[in-house]
């Protein structure tokens, strides 16, 4: 293989990224000790000990600012969620990877990654040489995440209602209030994060990463507008969702178990 002119393969140079990710201090050290090793004739020893250093070379270069594809893709897949929240990719809708890369100014590979995760939570489909549908739900579909929901969350709720200290819960407050808040401004895409926030906090208490991973996914998949109703849910629907949350604070903060059971049984019904 012909090397090039820095002293490193053709192949292996053309492998590399344009612009260097960004790395940590760890991953600097490690650079530079790489970056001395290619300086170096064959066969010449390089010391790339820890704490070891050779006099007279050249500072290491300052790494410039690099987006990661899987960043850049990870940034498409939360506007993509929002987009599926507020309805602006309608159900029954056929969306190809070129054509939304370039609404958001990025190329079609990116696009297609995070629409293939969608596809994979059972937001959209693939649609061959087309692009991707997204799903359209029924009024059952609603009903049995609810169900799901309700069967995996509400003995959780009960349970840590009863375990739990008041002071616990007077801490999630913040969300709560941050709920209602989003709800207030009438933006279905942010009261979804922060509906989902409050969620999270709670079922965390319970220890189980596994709950709190399959609970978020589940809710993540109610808050995804039917088709054939409004393409995101009302300010006053999302008021009054956000005002459950508090009612059931102050419930769980007083520990009066009957209200918190009939509340947390209310919230489960439709939804989230």
């Amino acid at each position: 293989m012909r090397p090039s002119a820095q002293g490193v393969p053709e192949a292996e140079a053309a492998a590399q990224p344009r612009v260097p990710a960004q790395p940590r201090a760890a991953d600097v050290d490690r650079a530079g000790n790489a970056d001395r090793a290619r300086t170096h004739g064959a066969g010449e020893p390089v010391a790339t000990a820890r704490g070891e250093h050779t006099h007279g070379e050249p500072a290491v270069p300052r790494p410039r600012p690099l987006v990661q594809r899987s960043s850049v893709r990870g940034q498409i897949l939360d506007a993509l969620r929002t987009a599926l929240v507020t309805g602006e990719l309608r159900p029954g809708e056929v969306y190809s990877g070129p054509a939304l890369g370039e609404r958001f100014g990025v190329s079609a590979t990116p696009v297609r990654e995070a629409m293939q995760q969608l596809a994979l939570e059972g937001a959209v489909e693939v649609v061959p040489n087309r692009g991707f549908r997204v799903v359209e739900r029924g009024d059952r579909e609603l009903a049995e995440l609810a169900e799901v929901r309700a069967l995996i969350e509400v003995p959780v709720w009960l349970r840590l209602a009863r375990t739990v200290p008041a002071e616990r819960w007077a801490q999630l407050r913040p969300l709560a209030e941050a709920a209602v808040r989003a709800a207030s401004a009438g933006c279905p895409a942010a009261y979804a994060e922060a509906d989902r926030a409050f969620h999270r906090a709670v079922l965390a208490l319970a220890g189980n990463d596994q709950l709190v991973h399959i609970a978020g996914d589940l809710h993540r998949r109610a808050q995804w507008p039917p088709a054939g109703l409004p393409a995101a849910r009302g300010r006053a629907d999302l008021i009054a969702d956000a005002h459950e949350h508090t009612a059931l604070l102050d419930a769980l903060i007083a520990g009066d178990q009957d209200l918190v059971r009939t509340l947390v049984g209310e919230h489960f019904t439709g939804p989230r």
